[in-house]
């Protein structure tokens, strides 16, 4: 049987990928999520004349008449406005982040400065206009886009954004989603688990994987592997925006998933993909509804396949790129174990910049490679990778 590659699936998905319209959300909330406005300046930032130190403000003419000796008229304190003039030969004391009247165009730190009671004298000889004074609408003008549509809020965008006074922003709105897993061995994580049953880390796995989207499924449930419960579960969460399964979808005696989908009207878009782990995974769409993702039971394939493509899935469909895919060398040997595409776990070493494999017994080991926090991926067409070899990666 032939089978699609990953590239050609991502394709696919990406093809059918959909807003799911914007909301207008507290800035608290807003962390991670996509801007869907352009955002503009409310007035110019800073907006007057902002003393970058502690120290005096003067008159720069003082100093091209060779007068470096001041008299302090005033101490000007952050958020005081002041409208007293100097007179050659006066200054004002003045804090950073305060006001600086326009009739003076230098501030001397107070490093460079003598004080003594209501005198100071300057120790410094190089002072040009407008030293230490961040200008009037030097950071960005009235009017002027800050932020462009598209930009994913980080917490620098939350601090422009509370500058700018916006206390509520618009954004993408993330999908509604439904997780359904299923399995006759699969028990709840809180239950007592004979010797052949296991534990829904799936679920815990897929929620995670979901919240780093700032997305909390509508809906969880666990169906055991029959048609008719299957069917009759499925069926009541085609009209959220993704709809999740896990299980039941490769190609054995109880592996309904694919026909019950068929069943209930869910176009398939792709079965089966040339990837190691995470081959039987099926996607499909529901038409004006659901996009549905029939992930594979184990769990590395779980990881590997939503951060693959349903991750890749959800980011175009709130304005970000892909999930993005960089490239770091394998900063040790490996063989290929298939004749596929294959994902493995790795670890980002930052300080040289490197991958290191992590050593995991196939798609059902439950470490799903323990402290990893990168897939990597061996390309099917390269038997062995040597140490340096670039690879491509994606961040889990």
């Amino acid at each position: 049987m032939d089978f699609i590659t990953y590239t050609q699936a991502l394709e696919i998905i990406l093809a059918n990928t959909q807003s799911f319209g914007k909301e207008l959300i507290d800035l608290d909330d807003s962390l991670n999520r996509v801007i869907a406005e352009n955002v503009f300046a409310d007035r110019d930032y800073p907006p007057f004349n902002r003393s970058a130190m502690d120290g005096i403000a003067i008159d720069s003419k003082d100093i091209e008449n060779n007068i470096t000796q001041f008299t302090i008229i005033k101490t000007i304190y952050a958020g005081e406005a002041c409208d007293l003039i100097l007179k050659p030969g006066q200054c004002f004391k003045i804090m950073t982040g305060a006001a600086v009247p326009l009739c003076a165009d230098v501030v001397i730190r107070i490093e460079d400065v003598t004080l003594n009671q209501q005198t100071a004298s300057i120790k410094l000889n190089n002072i040009k206009p407008f030293q230490n004074i961040a200008t009037k609408g030097q950071d960005i003008k009235n009017n002027e886009m800050a932020i462009a549509e598209g930009t994913k809020i980080s917490p620098a965008i939350i601090g422009l954004l509370a500058t700018l006074g916006k206390s509520k922003v618009q954004v993408n709105k993330m999908p509604k989603v439904a997780i359904i897993t299923t399995g006759g061995e699969v028990k709840p994580i809180s239950h007592k688990v004979s010797d052949v049953q296991i534990r829904n880390s799936n679920l815990h796995v897929i929620k995670a994987l979901l919240k780093q989207n700032n997305i909390a499924p509508i809906f969880c449930q666990h169906i055991i592997d029959d048609e008719k419960l299957l069917e009759a579960g499925i069926k009541n969460y085609l009209d959220v925006d993704i709809l999740i399964l896990c299980g039941g979808v490769s190609a054995g005696d109880a592996d309904f998933v694919p026909s019950v989908l068929a069943n209930l009207g869910v176009q398939k878009l792709f079965h089966k993909v040339a990837i190691k782990p995470g081959k039987p995974i099926w996607c499909g769409k529901k038409p004006n509804s659901a996009m549905v993702f029939a992930l594979p039971g184990n769990p590395f394939s779980c990881l590997v396949t939503f951060t693959i493509f349903i991750q890749s899935y959800i980011n175009k469909c709130v304005g970000l790129p892909p999930k993005a895919n960089k490239t770091l060398p394998l900063n040790n040997h490996r063989s290929q174990k298939t004749k596929f595409d294959e994902f493995f776990p790795a670890i980002i070493n930052h300080q040289n910049q490197t991958l290191n494999s992590v050593a995991i017994n196939g798609s059902g080991d439950i470490r799903l490679g323990l402290q990893a926090n990168a897939l990597a991926l061996h390309p099917a067409s390269i038997g062995e990778i040597n140490k340096n070899a670039m690879l491509l990666y994606w961040d889990i």
